[in-house]
């Protein structure tokens, strides 16, 4: 699902990325972890696209993105990967609901299909009732349920997060790592995550160790374990179709 080969980034005279090999499986959730100013962040924005490495190649869903326009990047952003941030990020002005609709708006959506769909996700995360209310109405742990809603809406394949449960009190926490395990277990899809947060850590399928722009830790990875590193609290019967179609047309 994501490679990268000898990635270096450097801004100014200091190099922050010396050299970075990393393959990632498809379902696999990885957390990066490190002391600051290790690189973990730049490496993350590389992965999203937010950034690009002054050397070495990445390679996410099979597309080689450092070859990419752009317009291509954006494209491939929108479609592709999701977003979760240590703060929530969500627009104030906005409902809990068109928060969601956002991104899909973006890729061209029509207000129809991106309405059912964030109404699916709403209903995923327990937060039918929170549809209409702005986030100044919602709780640390509401908020950030949203901001990962809004991260699903169109079906990426990689969600990367950046402390994502720093904000978050003990339980919020809690509730917030079994909802990643929830939706790779159910879903299949790819997280990495930058974290300082150890119980979240020790509970990935693996964890990348960063230190002075350079990995620790086996760039290769195992594979995915068949049984859910957390159990699913996810009833049977709850489903999420995909009322988005997976490459909406810009």
């Amino acid at each position: 699902m994501i490679d990268l080969k000898q990635i270096t980034k450097s801004f100014g005279s200091l190099q922050v990325l010396k050299g970075i090999d990393l393959h990632i499986d498809k379902g696999e959730v990885v957390s990066i972890v490190g002391p600051s100013g290790a690189g973990k962040t730049t490496l993350l924005q590389i992965i999203g696209t937010l950034d690009r490495p002054d050397s070495g190649s990445v390679c996410v869903d099979s597309v080689d993105i450092t070859t990419l326009s752009a317009k291509s990047l954006s494209d491939f952003r929108n479609r592709h990967l999701g977003f979760v941030f240590q703060f929530h990020q969500l627009l104030p002005e906005f409902t809990a609901l068109e928060n969601i609709m956002i991104p899909a708006y973006i890729g061209g959506v029509s207000t129809r299909q991106a309405k059912e769909r964030a109404q699916e996700l709403l209903q995923f995360m327990g937060l039918t009732d929170r549809a209409t209310h702005k986030p100044a109405q919602l709780s640390g742990g509401e908020k950030q349920r949203v901001a990962v809603a809004r991260a699903l809406i169109n079906n990426p394949a990689v969600i990367l997060a950046d402390e994502p449960s720093g904000s978050l009190d003990t339980r919020n926490k809690q509730e917030l790592h079994q909802l990643f395990f929830d939706l790779r277990n159910r879903y299949g899809q790819t997280f990495v995550i930058v974290t300082h947060d150890e119980q979240l850590a020790t509970l990935t399928d693996r964890t990348i160790h960063m230190r002075d722009g350079l990995l620790e830790t086996p760039a290769l990875s195992p594979s995915v374990p068949e049984e859910p590193t957390l159990s699913s609290s996810v009833p049977e019967d709850t489903t999420l179709s995909p009322s988005v179609p997976e490459n909406p047309a810009p």
